[in-house]
């Protein structure tokens, strides 16, 4: 009796000590707090999605699964770039970068999510595959989960699509474009819009949606009349455009009722500081007051040995986009390659690919100018390229991620739903080169 009693204790404690990598049995039902990082593996080679669960009075994270791929033939897709959940957490959209020179194209491919919140097996094929040729570079979604919107740099476009010749003598391939899907809350399914993918005519760096309600009275832009009392648009920012176009730039598209997006200013785009690559869009008018907070547009840049944040605002008479005059924001990391605000839009948060941090503002919820927190920043693993945040229920607060992608491992950041200061824990060790990575 006392070994069986024995061999149960060793077996409990087993379990216990490894809960922090791999669950030790199925839940009934998914957890509450769920995180899906991708990860490129070592030179390209193993690309998995982990799925971990999240602990929603700590933020600690315990593994479910990492063992799915991100395409049908192991390592066959080209690197995972961005994961997209829909908004009833039900599918994950991956975007693959696909292998040109082995006449692979960009492919989306969609998950089901299982019961206990890991991910369902890799589809046999993708829901979506873009043009051979073309080079993804990231995915974003509306919130009603009613287009997914994919931009790409191209390679060498044609004159017809792009308005300028191709260079160095390689074929004329698809131009950067914007590739627009239509989906539905619950489903894989993905299905082109009529006329995606859309020519941009100069190479994108980065892109980011919102809807808003349209104020009363206030007529939405003509090219794309709203059927409902909200309106939807893209922000896309560019950089290393040919000498035929400007360089650091940002656009504001309007999505009509088909999903086609419409240059609100096609022949005067917004100039940015110099080289943009992050781009989001903020709607701090609260809940039932549209008109008490504002439309903002924050834009990343890497101007200089340090990086800059532009910040806009959005006339929504006129849909046109204003330089927020007077905004003193302090320099932010270099290379801020990834825009997050917290759930109550107060707070936004700035991951800096080449100086390894995490730097932190208070939103003017009605100017738009951004304020440091106080620390300004804290420190990540080596090369953070994704975030993810998580609203807690309870009284513990926010739990902030970044994906750090020349360390192999997950930052974890408690941060406070007054203050939003950040409070660095102990980092998760992932597999190797994460990158895309999506909370719920």
């Amino acid at each position: 009796m006392s070994k069986k009693i024995s061999l149960t204790v060793v077996f409990v404690s087993m379990c216990v000590l490894s809960s922090f990598l791999l669950s030790c049995g199925s839940t009934s039902s998914r957890p509450s707090g769920l995180l899906y990082v991708l990860t490129q593996g070592i030179n390209g080679a193993g690309n998995n999605i982990s799925s971990f669960s999240l602990d929603l009075s700590s933020g600690s994270l315990s593994l479910l699964n990492d063992t799915t791929n991100t395409c049908s033939t192991s390592n066959s897709c080209g690197l995972p770039l961005d994961i997209v959940l829909d908004p009833t957490a039900a599918v994950a959209f991956v975007l693959n970068q696909g292998v040109p020179a082995s006449s692979v194209a960009p492919t989306i491919y969609a998950y089901s999510i299982n019961s206990d919140g890991s991910l369902g097996a890799t589809p046999s094929s993708a829901a979506a595959t873009l043009t051979l040729g073309d080079t993804p570079v990231a995915m974003t979604r509306d919130a009603a989960g009613q287009y997914l919107f994919v931009i790409d740099v191209g390679a060498d476009p044609s004159a017809a699509n792009c308005q300028y010749q191709p260079q160095n003598n390689l074929p004329n391939i698809q131009c950067a474009s914007v590739s627009v899907f239509s989906m539905q809350s619950g489903s894989p399914t993905l299905t082109p819009v009529s006329g995606s993918p859309f020519p941009l005519g100069r190479v994108p760096s980065a892109v980011s949606a919102l809807t808003f309600p349209v104020p009363n009275g206030n007529p939405p832009p003509p090219a794309c009349p709203a059927s409902t009392s909200s309106e939807e648009f893209l922000y896309i920012t560019f950089n290393s455009d040919p000498a035929l176009h400007n360089d650091s730039t940002l656009s504001t598209y309007c999505i009509d009722s088909s999903g086609a997006p419409h240059d609100i200013t096609p022949n005067v785009p917004y100039n940015t500081q110099t080289d943009p690559i992050s781009v989001l869009a903020v709607d701090t008018n609260p809940v039932g007051q549209p008109t008490s907070g504002g439309i903002f547009v924050y834009v990343g840049s890497q101007p200089t040995a340090s990086g800059a944040l532009g910040v806009f605002k959005q006339d929504t008479t006129t849909s046109l986009l204003v330089p927020v005059v007077g905004n003193t924001t302090p320099a932010t990391g270099q290379n801020p390659i990834r825009l997050i605000v917290d759930p109550t839009n107060n707070f936004l948060y700035v991951a800096c690919q080449q100086s390894n941090q995490i730097f932190g503002y208070r939103i003017n919820t009605a100017a738009g100018t951004l304020a440091a927190l106080n620390p300004p920043y804290q420190p990540t693993g080596s090369g953070p390229v994704s975030m993810a945040m998580h609203p807690s229920t309870n009284s513990s607060g926010e739990f902030l991620y970044t994906s750090n992608n020349a360390a192999d491992s997950i930052s974890v950041f408690s941060v406070s739903t007054t203050s939003g200061a950040m409070s660095s824990q102990a980092p998760v060790i992932a597999p190797a080169a994460p990158s895309g990575m999506a909370a719920r």
